[in-house]
């Protein structure tokens, strides 16, 4: 039954694509681009002379084909998972069950915008619009229609669509180099080193998201990892992951030919070891919250998200000429500075329930 307010068209679509999931997504595919264009301005990787205006317009283009795909595929997820979304409070009040859309409505808008989507991109780069496609195709057919309701670990091989928009970026940025016709060279291996950030970064990121709403999974016959294997073999896994994705500060050392130095194997160290301190500090025996939450899991799902765009972002800021390192770095500590306040006045507001 549809509510009696009834949103707009365009807000019941924005919300079938899951627009603020995405946007952190294309940040991390304008981040490669940005690392490419600087990288190649300084002679560090091949290039062919792109100028700003290039870059802006790459990125414009990543943006739009890739809020498209990615918001195509979230649709037809939504459209699939339209017989359990009504059992779980954090997805009860989607378009779909909310009764905003009908559901072939919903799939049709999906399909449209994902082939728009690769559409975009495959003008820039084969590769580009390859890669968007095989996102598209693997999200819904690998993880929404055969993982999600099988196995608990969807998460981890699902997590794979959701690395590429990094291979997305550095394809349409390298479009004037690529020269071979393997899908999987990018003409640097800087790209699969974002994919890997990213593909790492997924399980513990997910399953903190399942600690703390294990019992709405369960009820609706996802088997996540909380409710299947327990809460102590999730954090156990979660905690190997985390070790990986530190391990990787090793990798501007093994590729120093690529331009990447010490500076960004110290940032990945950095901030691996302070985004993987909230995820050793879970405790599955502490109380839920007023919300139903466990406290210590939603910590770390909310400071994952910041650790991400705060990975791509100062990546960018390392390899970029010293005034804008140095400038964006400035940025990123305000804007942490910021959080934490207003983290912390939150917490002094009296609660109206």
């Amino acid at each position: 039954m549809a509510s009696e307010e009834t949103p707009s068209i365009i807000t019941v679509w924005l919300r079938l694509m899951k627009i603020r999931v995405i946007v952190l997504l294309q940040i991390t595919a304008i981040c490669a681009i940005l690392m490419h264009d600087m990288l190649a301005r300084s002679g560090e990787i091949a290039s062919v002379g792109r100028t700003w205006m290039e870059t802006l317009e790459t990125s414009l283009i990543v943006f739009v084909g890739g809020t498209l795909s990615a918001g195509g595929a979230n649709a037809i997820n939504m459209w699939y998972d339209r017989d359990i979304d009504p059992g779980m409070n954090r997805t009860a009040k989607r378009p779909i069950p909310a009764g905003h859309i009908g559901a072939m409505h919903a799939l049709l808008f999906g399909i449209i915008i994902s082939i728009l989507g690769v559409g975009v991109l495959w003008q820039v780069h084969w590769k580009a619009g390859a890669w968007c496609l095989f996102s598209v195709l693997y999200y819904v057919f690998i993880y929404t229609i055969w993982l999600k309701r099988r196995t608990p670990q969807n998460i981890v091989v699902g997590g794979i669509a959701g690395a590429t928009p990094p291979l997305i970026g550095w394809a349409a940025a390298a479009s004037g180099v690529i020269e071979s016709s393997n899908m999987f060279d990018l003409a640097s291996p800087i790209p699969w080193l974002l994919f890997l950030i990213i593909f790492l970064w997924t399980p513990p990121h997910f399953w903190a998201l399942a600690l703390y709403r294990s019992g709405e999974y369960a009820k609706v016959g996802v088997p996540m990892m909380p409710n299947v294997k327990g809460a102590n073999r999730t954090l156990f896994e979660s905690k190997i992951y985390c070790i990986l994705l530190m391990s990787l500060v090793a990798i501007p050392f093994i590729w120093p030919d690529y331009g990447l130095d010490w500076k960004a194997a110290l940032l990945m160290g950095a901030l691996g070891i302070w985004y993987s301190a909230s995820v050793f500090a879970i405790n599955p025996e502490e109380g839920i919250d007023e919300n139903g939450r466990l406290p210590s899991a939603f910590h770390s799902f909310m400071l994952s998200l910041v650790y991400l765009a705060y990975m791509f972002v100062g990546l960018v800021a390392v390899v970029a000429p010293i005034v804008i390192g140095v400038s964006t770095a400035v940025i990123i500590i305000v804007m942490h500075i910021y959080f934490i306040n207003k983290k912390k006045r939150a917490k002094t507001i009296p609660s109206d329930r």
